[in-house]
């Protein structure tokens, strides 16, 4: 238990960011109609199922469209 308690000060802001990046992807694959590559449904399973970072970086790099 005093391992984890060392590590804290560097987890915690890991995980804000985390989720606030989760939120924000969550946030932008609702309000968006049209993806580069597959559909809402599967950017919304891969963002909440790759949730450590990698879902949220997938859909940014490969799945959101450019702004018009």
């Amino acid at each position: 238990m005093e391992k984890i308690k060392e590590f804290l000060p560097f987890l915690i802001p890991l995980v804000i960011v985390q989720f606030g990046l989760l939120a924000y992807t969550i946030r932008h694959i609702l309000t968006h109609d049209s993806y580069r590559r597959g559909s809402r449904g599967l950017w919304l399973f891969v963002s909440l199922v790759g949730m450590q970072f990698w879902g949220p970086i997938l859909y940014f790099a490969l799945g959101k469209q450019g702004e018009e």
